[in-house]
């Protein structure tokens, strides 16, 4: 309503070309509301004394990949909110609070703590790998605020949380391929594995695999499919790695959906490659 009042924008203008987030606080009819524009209008909205946490607190750091749809989160002592709007009413450490584009927001650290403890594994781990991927956060520093919160709610969870996360992940579904392999006691793949060539630039990225049985499995997105520059680049790389005696599964949104079937192909790959099954760990589901 600032706007308005300092004559930028008039009433007819504020009803018509934007729309409300919160109270007296608008966006652009032509601007998608994402998380990242959700959270600072909830930081406008319920004043800059709060602490922008959870999901918002990962979009401010720069988290892709989050739900545009899910509310907005902060920390006040007032749990009364707003439809849209989360507040809640935890005690906070001053050292788990930053400054970051002029709103108060808790550190990457504190945020991933937050999301791991309150969100089951399946939802927790792609945030946490997109906040740890965006930050370069490490996971020794969100068990040092575990180690520092032990009698929190939810710190099981995030230590379940944290043992399948990996920052190396790239999307959504490259987190759950990874937490579908491990989950069904294949060992923990080695996430982004480069390939460099004589003058040491890097050639050909995997999203994960194991060195030591020469086994890539690729997630691949509807751009592998419909870009042809892109299916070029995946025809020649498959090519390159057959040569260095690599073996690739490549796997889409839809086999997803046929998990058996991934594993089967995993499993077989792995041990044609010498992995010996008593390296094969007890199975963890999530």
């Amino acid at each position: 309503m600032s706007a308005m009042r300092s004559g930028q924008v008039t009433d007819h203008q504020l009803r018509t070309r934007y729309r409300a987030v919160f109270r007296n606080v608008y966006l652009a009819n032509e601007l998608p509301l994402t998380a990242l524009q959700r959270a600072r209008a909830a930081w406008l909205f319920a004043g800059p004394d709060v602490v922008l946490a959870g999901r918002s607190a990962a979009a401010i750091h720069g988290t892709k990949w989050l739900d545009d749809n899910a509310p907005a989160e902060i920390i006040r002592a007032d749990r009364h909110t707003s439809p849209g709007l989360i507040a809640h009413s935890y005690a906070i450490a001053d050292d788990d609070v930053c400054l970051r584009q002029g709103m108060r927001v808790t550190t990457a650290a504190r945020t991933a703590f937050d999301v791991g403890r309150r969100l089951p594994p399946r939802d927790a781990v792609p945030l946490l790998d997109a906040l740890m991927n965006a930050t370069r956060l490490k996971p020794d520093d969100i068990r040092a605020i575990a180690d520092a919160n032990p009698g929190v709610r939810g710190v099981r969870r995030l230590r379940a949380a944290l043992a399948l996360a990996d920052g190396g992940a790239e999307s959504p579904r490259e987190s759950l391929l990874r937490m579908l392999l491990v989950g069904a006691g294949l060992p923990t793949p080695e996430t982004q594995i480069e390939f460099f060539d004589d003058y040491g630039d890097v050639v050909i990225r995997i999203d994960m695999g194991w060195r030591e049985w020469r086994v890539a499995v690729e997630y691949d997105g509807v751009q592998h499919w419909t870009d042809g520059r892109q299916r070029s680049w995946d025809i020649d790389r498959i090519a390159i790695l057959d040569s260095m005696g690599w073996a690739v599964i490549r796997v889409s949104a839809d086999m997803l959906r046929r998990p058996d079937v991934i594993i089967a192909r995993v499993t077989a790959k792995l041990r044609a490659g010498g992995c010996p099954s008593d390296v094969e760990r007890a199975s963890c589901r999530w």
